[in-house]
C-alpha cells in the first residue's frame, strides 16, 4: 500500500515513497524504512502518518484502514480550522493596514492647505511627522508579529 504511493500518490510525495520502497525492498526492516521516510518528508503531517503506521504495526495492524481514516479526518479538520484562522487573520491585517494608512491620508489632505503645509515645513512639524512615521512602523510590525499564526511544529522527530 505505501509502496504504491510512489507511483499513484500525490506528485510531491512520490519521490519520498519511491525511496521508501527502495529501502524496504533492499532488506531494511519496516521500522527503519519508516524512520527514513519520516526524515525525507520532514513535515508534521508526515510525522503523524509515519508514527500512526509504526504504532499500528507494533500493536498488530488489523485496523489500519480505520486508523488512517481517523487520521485523515483529523488532518482535514485541522486544515479547515487553519484556513479559517488564516482568513480571519487577513481581515485583521487589512484592518491594521487601514489603521496605519488613515492618519497619513489625513496628513496628505491637510497638507493641501498652504497654512498646514507651512506648519509641516518647520523643524517641529518635521519632528512630528518623523515620530508619527516611526510609531506607525513599530505598531504595524508589532501587530504583524502578534497576529502571526504559529507554524506547525514537528514534535516527534
Amino acid at each position: 500500500m505505501l509502496i504504491q504511493l510512489g507511483t499513484s500518490g500525490p506528485e510531491p510525495l512520490r519521490e519520498p515513497f519511491v525511496e521508501f520502497a527502495k529501502d524496504y525492498r533492499s532488506g531494511q526492516n519496516m521500522e527503519t524504512a519508516l524512520d527514513r521516510l519520516k526524515q525525507r518528508l520532514a513535515d508534521p503531517v508526515g510525522d503523524r502518518i509515519v508514527i500512526s503506521l509504526t504504532i499500528t504495526r507494533e500493536v498488530g495492524g488489523s485496523d489500519l484502514g480505520r486508523l488512517l481514516g481517523t487520521l485523515a479526518e483529523f488532518l482535514r479538520e485541522s486544515a479547515r480550522t487553519r484556513s479559517e484562522l488564516e482568513a480571519r487573520q487577513s481581515w485583521t491585517v487589512n484592518a491594521a493596514k487601514l489603521a496605519v494608512a488613515a492618519p497619513w491620508i489625513v496628513v496628505l489632505l491637510i497638507s493641501t492647505q498652504p497654512d498646514a503645509a507651512e506648519a509641516y515645513r518647520t523643524m517641529t512639524g518635521l519632528m512630528v511627522l518623523t515620530v508619527g512615521l516611526c510609531v506607525s512602523v513599530v505598531c504595524y510590525r508589532l501587530m504583524l508579529r502578534m497576529g502571526a499564526l504559529p507554524t506547525e511544529a514537528r514534535v516527534l522527530l
